[in-house]
């Protein structure tokens, strides 16, 4: 299965090592044109405004087309794209999952941590690592909570996407992107 990593900006790098370790094809997203090539894609942290800068009209609704028909994870300001409703400031979001979400709910990069909280994902907590993370302030119907940090959602899936308030990349435990790739095994 190839998965693309979309490599405009944040730690794309640690996703591809994940994905690789985990038996992935990976290939790295720089041009809207490279969706067409791949079965599942992950969009990483960064700044989510500069991900819709960088991408442009074309880009932005080439990304939207492909994740309302494919396997999508978004980590971070990925969470924040894939997001129907977007606060602090109101951005625009791909409206692939049915959710609210304030960006750097939890304060500036100082605040940063990392924690452990239970998920459906398997018996032991899950480690989560915050890096001016956004908060999932409301969840629609048909989105289901896969982890909560403090009751917050942190961890969703609507269907073939999934989204993590967290960088799963940067922690040892492979159970987040093992997820992702059983989604895009069914898909394919």
């Amino acid at each position: 299965m190839r998965i693309g990593v979309l490599a405009l900006q944040g730690d794309f790098e640690a996703h591809r090592r994940r994905l690789e370790e985990l038996g992935a094809e990976v290939v790295l997203v720089r041009k809207p044109e490279q969706l067409d090539e791949i079965d599942g894609l992950v969009i990483p942290g960064g700044e989510s405004s500069t991900f819709l800068k960088l991408l442009g009209e074309k880009g932005f609704q080439k990304l939207s087309n492909f994740v309302h028909s494919k396997p999508t994870l978004g980590t971070c300001a990925g969470a924040i794209l894939l997001a129907n409703r977007v606060e602090n400031p109101e951005q625009t979001g791909l409206n692939a999952i049915d959710m609210t979400i304030r960006r750097n709910a939890y304060g500036r990069q100082i605040d940063s941590s990392i924690v452990e909280a239970a998920t459906s994902l398997g018996e032991s907590p899950l480690e989560m690592v915050f890096i001016r993370a956004p908060r999932i302030e409301q969840v629609g119907q048909g989105v289901e909570v896969l982890a909560r940090h403090d009751g917050d959602p942190v961890l969703v899936r609507k269907g073939n996407v999934m989204a993590a308030t967290f960088h799963p990349e940067l922690s040892d435990d492979t159970r987040v992107h093992a997820e992702f790739l059983k989604l895009v095994g069914k898909g394919r």
